[in-house]
């Protein structure tokens, strides 16, 4: 069966368990079809880049799936035609990466580069910047 991933934006303002049974839902859909669902992440409530349907954020949600093409096209039916859907998109892909994802990736090293920053060039001990030299000006006669 093909591969496919599949990300889906869900409304800001329906609470987590909610984001949840959506996500049970649409991969109760896919194994009623023949298919499997491999990986689910939530990525949690994030900013979006513009605004959706009065939304400025959106929790998302990604779903690997080993699927048939008419699991996943009813799959994305249910998806337009529920209301806490704001945007999704699915791909085939060559094949499923086991590992975390890449929004999973970046969060762990965020978190490790934050405590690795050390003082800044430009400042002083005290927070200060530091004194600039003045400048000088040519006086045209």
């Amino acid at each position: 069966m093909p591969y496919y991933e599949s990300v889906f934006i869900a409304r800001q303002d329906i609470p987590t368990t909610q984001v949840e049974a959506l996500t049970t839902s649409f991969s109760e859909i896919i194994t009623a079809n023949g298919g499997k669902i491999t990986k689910t992440e939530q990525w949690g409530l994030r900013n979006l880049a513009y605004r959706i349907r009065k939304n400025k954020k959106g929790h998302y949600v990604l779903l690997n799936i080993d699927a048939p093409s008419a699991a996943v096209m009813e799959m994305e039916r249910n998806m337009r035609l529920h209301e806490d859907v704001l945007r999704f998109m699915t791909i085939k892909v060559e094949e499923l990466e086991e590992a975390p994802s890449v929004m999973m990736r970046r969060e762990e090293r965020d978190g490790a580069e934050r405590g690795e920053r050390g003082p800044r060039g430009d400042r002083t001990d005290r927070g200060d910047r530091a004194p600039r030299a003045p400048r000088e000006t040519a006086v045209e006669a």
